[in-house]
């Protein structure tokens, strides 16, 4: 995604020493769900023998919900070996990964002046090892992992973060692409999401 001067120049209205920015990880700063569904392809096969004809939907990420529904007579020993071997399988295919560039030049250009955090629900090992693959995991100054809460906690990653760093929700700018988080970044108090060149 490539982004003119003038949407710098507008993003740079908005900035100041102050300014945090949150940045989610799949498919914001990174499209992950081709690899995510190949990964789980692979586990599937590996567990049940079978490929089961699975085809890639680009319009839903297949998640542990999607395995749920398209397999409901998994016992419970082959759905944590699933979701056990998917994440191991990751790394196969982590070079299929595509960066969003326009993210990632402000994570690069803002890290020298501006605190970067990543607040994502994906696991840390993944999180990490994605971010390695484009050298970006150094950019950030902390970072919210899905077991950075202990459970129980509300299910806000946004909430969950600022709680944590203990700053002002009306100096973060986030990027977030699901609908879902936008609205808890809202609840959270952020007022800038997603400007507008993203």
């Amino acid at each position: 995604m490539q982004q003119s001067t003038d949407e710098i120049i507008d993003l740079d209205i908005l900035i100041t020493p102050e300014t945090v920015f949150f940045f989610d990880l799949d498919e914001t700063l990174v499209d992950t769900d081709f690899v995510n569904f190949l990964s789980y392809k692979k586990a599937i096969m590996s567990v049940t023998k079978s490929d089961h004809n699975l085809t890639y939907n680009p319009n839903k990420r297949f998640n542990r919900s999607v395995l749920k529904e398209m397999f409901p007579t998994l016992s419970l020993s082959e759905f944590e070996k699933i979701i056990s071997k998917k994440e191991e399988y990751y790394n196969d295919f982590i070079s299929d990964t595509k960066l969003n560039n326009a993210l990632a030049d402000i994570v690069i250009r803002y890290s020298k002046t501006n605190r970067i955090v990543l607040v994502t629900n994906c696991k840390e090992a993944r999180a990490r090892k994605t971010l390695e693959n484009f050298n970006l995991l150094n950019y950030f100054d902390d970072a919210f992992y899905k077991e950075s809460f202990p459970d129980g906690l509300d299910s806000n990653k946004f909430q969950n973060a600022i709680s944590r760093l203990g700053i002002d929700p009306g100096l973060i700018i986030a990027f977030e692409n699901e609908e879902d988080e936008i609205l808890n970044a809202q609840k959270a108090g952020i007022l800038k999401i997603n400007p507008k060149y993203f």
